[in-house]
């Protein structure tokens, strides 16, 4: 007996007959008493098919970001009642509920909101008549009412969040792989599960470019001290713990993991004034307009004139947005020139492990000498060393980097 949060992502009810799969597998699981709240996403890739359509009406839809939302939330709408229905065919109670009928709060970020609070009342009397309840991922409301998404992967940040304020005793994200792995086991045939990962690795995993989990359902995660079953929609064996620290595996390798990231762009902006004050008015700028920076390097370009070059990425859906305001600013500076590169991806290495451990760095850069991959830029935290290099080159990158950590059995 107990309160469960499971949630079940697009792949996993992409269809009517997994709809219908998903209502039977909760249902034969569920033990007497067990109340249970569902966090779904929206079918297959209906949110992408949602994106095209916008786009075909404008190129840059998400200048209009009030209108997405309000165009996208209704992707997770059309899951939620479809399982409730296929719930009460199968003769269980259940109700469905939106972000917002959940008490799902965000900020008025638009398209990338984040949740400010969460008041479950309405869930909670649906779970005391006896109804699974389920809810609306990747959505709440502003203050005033307004339809907010929380980007892509929110629907494990709605998991997370209110199996925190539900107090409940597990949160289980399902989803079409059955665990963590050392590396995305699409790209490296050789990647293995990881039994468990702390909350900073995973945090870290995450924000890097591991699809498993959005960054924020793992801060929230670790902020409410929830462990997270990340498991198989397809099979019933356990799958990977997401927890505070290690509780029964023995940690046999340095590195945890091996993230990518292929949905960056790099920016160049070439020849400014090395003075005081020009880096924050470039990043200040971006900020403004919630462009997150990611892997910023200034070098010196001309010692004798002053003026020095920044590089920096930020994610492909916010290029367009961010060479806006880049070639604005760098107008205002008088840059020499504002360069652009699509063709890039970031490939990186994580884990506590790293830490007192010498040689970490020259092992992964020795890796991708041998591979022949050159590394255009280098970024590091304390836990994780991240390289952007050149897109074609990722998957001999990965594998590469996975099997001087991880060499084969």
């Amino acid at each position: 007996m107990g309160l469960i949060v499971k949630k079940f992502g697009g792949s996993s009810v992409g269809s009517v007959e997994k709809i219908m799969a998903v209502a039977k597998r909760i249902i034969d699981e569920k033990q007497p008493g067990d109340k249970i709240v569902m966090v779904v996403s929206a079918m297959g890739d209906t949110t992408d098919d949602l994106i095209a359509l916008a786009k075909g009406i404008n190129k840059e839809p998400y200048q209009y970001t009030r209108e997405m939302d309000m165009l996208l939330t209704t992707g997770e709408q059309i899951s939620i009642s479809l399982l409730t229905m296929a719930f009460k065919t199968l003769g269980q109670p259940a109700v469905s509920l939106t972000g917002p009928l959940a008490g799902m709060k965000t900020n008025s970020v638009h398209t990338k909101g984040k949740l400010v609070d969460i008041k479950p009342v309405r869930v909670l009397a649906e779970l005391d008549k006896g109804n699974i309840v389920v809810v609306a991922g990747f959505q709440g409301c502003n203050e005033i009412g307004d339809p907010v998404t929380l980007g892509r992967g929110g629907s494990d940040t709605s998991a997370v969040a209110l199996a925190g304020a539900l107090k409940a005793d597990s949160c289980e994200i399902f989803t079409d792989v059955d665990g963590v792995y050392s590396a995305d086991p699409r790209m490296v045939k050789d990647a293995r599960k990881m039994k468990e990962i702390t909350y900073n690795e995973m945090l870290e995993m995450a924000r890097l470019g591991a699809g498993v989990m959005q960054p924020r359902s793992v801060e929230m995660g670790k902020y409410f001290n929830i462990p997270i079953h990340v498991r198989s929609t397809f099979t019933t064996k356990p799958g990977s713990f997401i927890r505070e620290e290690y509780t029964m595996e023995d940690k046999e390798f340095t590195i945890r993991g091996v993230a990518h990231d292929n949905d960056v762009a790099k920016i160049a902006v070439l020849g400014v004034p090395n003075n005081p004050g020009i880096a924050h008015s470039i990043f200040s700028a971006l900020a403004d307009a919630n462009v997150d920076v990611d892997m910023i390097v200034q070098s010196i370009r001309n010692i004798e004139k002053n003026v020095t070059d920044m590089v920096f990425t930020v994610a492909i859906t916010d290029l367009p947005e961010a060479k806006k305001i880049v070639d604005r600013v760098a107008d205002e500076l008088n840059a020499i020139a504002v360069l652009i590169e699509e063709d890039v991806a970031k490939v990186s290495i994580v884990g506590a492990g790293m830490l007192g451990s010498p040689g970490i760095a020259a092992r992964m850069f020795g890796a991708l000498s041998t591979a022949s991959v050159n590394i255009e830029v280098i970024s590091t935290s304390e836990i994780s060393i991240s390289c952007l290099i050149k897109n074609a080159k990722l998957k001999e990158a990965v594998n590469a980097i996975h099997a001087e950590f991880f060499p084969a059995k």
